[in-house]
Parts: C-alpha cells; structure tokens; sequence
C-alpha cells in the first residue's frame, strides 16, 4: 500500500477513535489504510469492532509506512510517543498533532522534522459535530494542509488558526463539552428540584440546549439578541437569569475558560 495513503495514529483512545470512524464514514479513508499504536487492549478492541480491518503495530512502524502521523496522546505522554517515532517518519510525512498545549516549537525538537500541523479537536466529533482548529508550520504544503482539513471537515467544522490563539480554542471549544454537559446536568437538577422527573428533566435540557444552538447557528445573530428576545419584562426568564446572575454563573463559565487555556499553556511548558 502507498505510504502516502496510509495514516498513521499514535494513540487509540477515544478521539482517535472519532477520527478514523468519521474518516471512513465519509469515504475518504478505507480502515486498512489505517494503522493504529495503541498498548491497551480495551482501545484496541473498540477500535476494531468500529472499524473492521484497522491495523495495529509500534509506533515506529506504524511512523515507517505513514504519510500522516496523528499524534493521539495525553501532554504528558507525548515525549515518549514523540521519542518512538522520532528517525521514522518518511522524508514526506506529515505530523499531525491533537496534544494541547504541545507547540509546533516543541514537536519539532522532539520529533525532527518542519512538517507540522497542529488540531484541537473536541469530542463531538464521535458524532460528526465536532469543532476543530488548525494550523500548520510553513513547511506543510497546501495540498497536505488541504487533505488534512478534509479529513477532519468530515467529523465536524474546521477552522483555521493562528498557533498563538491555540490555547484559548483549547479553552473554550476544547473543553467546552465538559462545560455544556455541566449546564445540562443542571439545568435537568433544576428541573427535578422544580418538580419534573429525571428522565424527562435531562430531556428537556438537551433538546432545549441543541435547539438554541441550532437557532443561534441557522439565524447568525449574536447570542445576547436570542437572550434578550427571551426575556419579556418582569417574566419567567429575567426571574431565572437574576438569580443565575447572583449565583456568578456566567461569569463562572467565562473564567472557567481562561482557567482552561492557563492549563493547556502549563501543559505544553512541561
């Protein structure tokens, strides 16, 4: 098989694992063009009940053989991963790395090449709606640039960055899953305190939350426009928004994703 069809992932957990399914959904991968290091036996399980025919094999290999390396790991896993595969990858390959906080600067020392593309991704790509952005070093040609953000077009949105505004993407749409899911667990405890039953409260938050997203993605206004049309005077909205206001809760969330982008850039200074 041509190298230059062949990625390579080092890392098979859950974000790989979004990956190459979303990958292989849209066409644009077979999963025997895919090779995959990974130690444990769960990931490597899961992997291949999604995706029937994915390789595995060491790092070093799976770099031999590959036009795109992924670079799936946890920051604090990333220099011995970097270590594994560094003098493997081919004169033409492509790395490509999902680690927050880990710097194009930093990847070139620790692997030895100039071709580096860097990703944030979030987990709603198991679903094909994630969010990712990326940038890329000046040695990446535009047609490898290209494929890989067709590659990730097809588990979600892409967008284009500049490395410095890495850390607060990491912050905000990175993160931010965790973040929602937090408003929906309470939102849905508000509801059973209000008197609903669990199953129908945490119903009511999704539904309400992919709605609003929905209607904030198809109209293009800004969030405090819906928020404000909301909101009927001296109504059930501004009671709630008032005491939510009191609680810090927005102002909460937006620290929370400062907080967020401090930790990625802890992260990637070692």
């Amino acid at each position: 098989m041509p190298h230059a069809d062949t990625i390579a992932m080092i890392g098979g957990g859950q974000m790989a694992l979004a990956l190459a399914d979303g990958f292989c959904r849209a066409g644009l991968l077979q999963p025997q063009q895919i090779v995959v290091s990974e130690p444990h036996p769960d990931a490597r399980a899961r992997l291949e009940a999604r995706l029937p025919g994915v390789r595995f094999a060491q790092s070093s290999t799976a770099a031999d053989e590959a036009g795109l390396v992924i670079l799936a790991v946890k920051p604090q896993q990333a220099a011995e991963a970097c270590g594994a595969i560094a003098g493997h990858l081919r004169p033409d390959a492509v790395l490509v790395s999902i680690v927050a906080g880990l710097s194009t600067a930093t990847l070139r020392q620790l692997v030895g090449i100039d071709r580096i593309v860097r990703v944030m991704p979030n987990t709603p790509c198991l679903v094909g709606k994630g969010v990712s952005a990326i940038c890329r070093t000046p040695a990446v040609r535009d047609d490898s640039f290209q494929r890989v953000s067709t590659l990730l077009a097809a588990v979600g949105t892409v967008h284009s960055v500049d490395e410095d505004l890495l850390d607060a993407v990491t912050g905000l749409s990175g993160s931010g899953p965790g973040y929602i899911a937090m408003v929906v667990e309470s939102l849905a405890a508000g509801g059973v305190a209000a008197g609903l039953p669990e199953p129908l409260a945490v119903a009511l938050a999704t539904e309400t939350l992919a709605g609003t997203a929905a209607l904030l993605e198809q109209s293009g206004e800004h969030p405090a426009e819906i928020r404000k049309r909301v909101c009927s005077p001296g109504g059930t909205t501004l009671a709630g928004l008032a005491t939510m206001d009191e609680a810090g809760v927005a102002r909460g969330l937006a620290a929370g994703v400062v907080a967020a982008r401090d930790r990625a850039r802890e992260l990637g200074s070692g």
